[in-house]
């Protein structure tokens, strides 16, 4: 990895603008196929990233196609189930195949693997804007302090993550707004190491409409944090309210009121260390805010919206829509720049039903009393269980509980 602005070269044949798990994957996914790539971020590597830093099971099938998951599982903490504790306090397991890594740890990984497969990384380094050739983009403008150079490239990507200042210099941005925030801490606690050892979600009316998470990472570290999610409309008619939009939410106040709604956040606050300072950040979801595609440039990752409403998951989606990036850009030789272009977009297009899916779901954050009931017959039922296990793993569909028929079918079956 590279940090000097005098080694980044004039030209190559796809430039990335991101080095996270979607900029990487594009970037491990086109190297491998022989082009020359350059990744640009505005940190250096390793560097934090805010994030629940939750890996379910999309994300371990993305890490197996880029050739990491060994790697990163060597690192994280492993868990067998996801504790979601109710506004009554009630708990309930359900399973999943989940791992827990910190993002310093996840994308120094994934990033390392794109460099080894022979793309090249220069960091830190700011995108300022794209470079056009009559309303094709042919490069981009990148700063290093008061330097400046441009760099030339048959395809731009756009991996910028949720933070729209990318997208906004670059005109492909739709929505300035974040559609969630989040914030999260560490906190070093080993008393607590073997008896929290799964994914827990803390869902409260005081919370909603969001939840509260403690992940542990391993090594008596967890990852303890709030989120909440714009909500318009919903399955139960519900009207926008103030508390409705994350910019009237004060994440901190969520956070200070974890102790009272949690005796495994209690516990781990009062008897920990916490390591480093809280920190938020803005998510963006359901594949919305963004244009996808114009000539010479694809956006991906988050930038594009690729993370989950009500879950918040977002790493596996990057990475599925950073490989669609570079696979699409590959087909561009063969069919041409235009149905390349076509192809990614048609590509997106077929996820949005799922994602869909999981913003109207989000009515279980903006109701918790609907979390309670879930949680009340998925304790009596084996068959609910499994359905919701289906849904943790992605091998069932969640538009069999989140919705009006599949409430109904809940409450009368």
């Amino acid at each position: 990895m590279n940090t000097a602005i005098e080694f980044l070269p004039a030209r190559c044949d796809v430039l990335i603008v991101g080095a996270g798990p979607a900029g990487a994957a594009a970037a491990i996914t086109l190297a491998r196929a022989g082009l020359d790539v350059v990744i640009v971020d505005q940190h250096a590597f390793p560097r934090d990233k805010v994030c629940g830093d939750g890996l379910i099971p999309d994300a371990h099938q993305a890490l197996a196609k880029l050739g990491v998951l060994t790697q990163v599982m060597q690192q994280a903490r492993m868990a067998n189930f996801l504790t979601c504790t109710s506004p009554r306090g009630k708990r309930l397991d359900i399973e999943g195949q989940l791992a827990v890594l910190p993002r310093k740890q996840l994308d120094d990984i994934v990033c390392r693997a794109a460099v080894a497969a022979g793309a090249r990384m220069f960091a830190p380094l700011r995108f300022t804007e794209l470079l056009e050739e009559d309303d094709r983009v042919v490069g981009a403008r990148l700063r290093q302090g008061s330097q400046a150079l441009d760099v030339l490239a048959t395809w731009v990507i756009l991996a910028t993550g949720a933070v729209p200042a990318a997208l906004i210099a670059a005109k492909m941005s739709r929505r300035q707004g974040p559609s969630a925030v989040a914030m999260r801490c560490y906190i070093k606690n080993e008393a607590m190491a073997d008896e929290l050892t799964q994914l827990e979600v803390i869902f409260h009316k005081s919370l909603a409409p969001g939840y509260g998470w403690i992940f542990p990472c391993g090594q008596g570290v967890f990852n303890i944090g709030v989120g909440v999610f714009n909500v318009g409309g919903g399955l139960l008619g519900h009207r926008a309210t103030a508390r409705s939009t994350v910019a009237d939410t004060n994440l901190r106040d969520m956070f200070d009121k974890l102790p009272g709604l949690s005796d495994s956040a209690r516990r781990l606050i009062s008897g920990g260390e916490q390591l480093g300072p809280l920190k938020g950040a803005p998510l963006r979801c359901t594949l919305e805010g963004a244009l996808l595609a114009r000539p010479g440039l694809l956006v991906t990752g988050e930038a594009a919206g690729s993370t989950y409403a009500l879950t918040g998951e977002g790493i596996g989606k990057a990475m599925e829509t950073g490989m669609l990036a570079g696979e699409s850009i590959l087909l561009a030789p063969r069919l041409g720049e235009a149905q390349a272009r076509s192809h990614y977009q048609s590509q997106i297009d077929a996820l949005r039903p799922r994602f869909k899916l999981y913003e109207r779901a989000q009515l279980f954050s903006l109701h918790p009393w609907l979390a309670d009931i879930v949680i009340w017959r998925a304790r009596k039922s084996p068959r609910l269980r499994q359905r919701l296990s289906g849904i943790l793993n992605e091998t069932s569909n969640p538009g069999q509980l989140f919705t009006l028929k599949g409430l109904v079918r809940l409450l009368t079956q």
